[in-house]
């Protein structure tokens, strides 16, 4: 299974993302990850919830070969899954803590701009290669880690950003050795977890409230122009370079 739950401490639960070897989910890996969040929110007796991955990377997106494979019916399907996995980080009942260490591109953007908090190893970075792979979204989620041209600079060259960076910001609240990522997660996890259940509830819902930009219209406003790209045939080209290795066509 891509998606694995542990409750290890009281109040605490840990959705893990281990999907070899870059964390790129499939259409039902996005969906389970939706169910698995959602449902370890509405444990009573949880607090918080860490989101985390195994391996060198955080998430690596959707599974672009899946894509190539099976087309509109697996295009869809991935922009409802990650629409519906970073709904559930953002409307899950209690505050959700990312903790996200080596690359974080595409759809992990999602998640973790999502997020309520973030932690992050040194040698983490965070992009949208989406222009590059025929696809647009998560500027929605990139936006609430960096400013406003820093992500349009980020969307058009593709290029990441450091955790440094973002730490600088105040979107990543710790940059902490890899060795340290999960202990820090935790750190976090239990000082929330000491708080009111009840009260920190209704701060999770009353912080959502407030929000300036739907995230959830936002992101499916960003969706309609990626399934446009696909129906002009431009997509096709970048996601057949992207699986092939090679150099794309940029003509169109």
């Amino acid at each position: 299974m891509p998606i694995v739950t542990h409750q290890e401490r009281p109040g605490i639960a840990e959705v893990v993302i281990d999907h070899p070897p870059v964390n790129a989910l499939d259409v039902a890996g996005w969906y389970a990850l939706a169910d698995a969040v959602l449902a370890a929110g509405r444990v009573a007796a949880n607090r918080a919830v860490i989101l985390r991955a195994e391996g060198r990377g955080f998430c690596a997106g959707v599974d672009i070969k899946e894509i190539q494979a099976k087309g509109d019916d697996a295009l869809i399907g991935a922009n409802r899954g990650c629409f519906a996995a970073f709904a559930a980080v953002y409307e899950c009942e209690v505050p959700v803590i990312a903790a996200v260490q080596g690359f974080c591109l595409g759809g992990g953007v999602g998640l973790a701009g999502n997020a309520d908090i973030i932690v992050a190893s040194e040698d983490a970075t965070f992009g949208l290669p989406e222009v590059d792979r025929g696809a647009l979204g998560a500027a929605t989620h990139l936006s609430r880690l960096v400013p406003q041209h820093r992500m349009r600079s980020m969307v058009y060259t593709a290029k990441p950003a450091t955790a440094a960076e973002l730490h600088h910001y105040g979107s990543v609240l710790r940059v902490v050795p890899a060795d340290q990522l999960v202990a820090a997660a935790y750190e976090v996890a239990e000082e929330i977890a000491a708080k009111s259940p009840t009260i920190i509830r209704r701060a999770k819902e009353s912080l959502n409230g407030i929000d300036p930009v739907d995230v959830r219209r936002s992101y499916r406003f960003e969706q309609g122009f990626t399934y446009e790209l696909h129906v002009a045939g431009v997509a096709d080209e970048q996601r057949a370079a992207f699986v092939d290795k090679r150099d794309a066509d940029t003509t169109k």
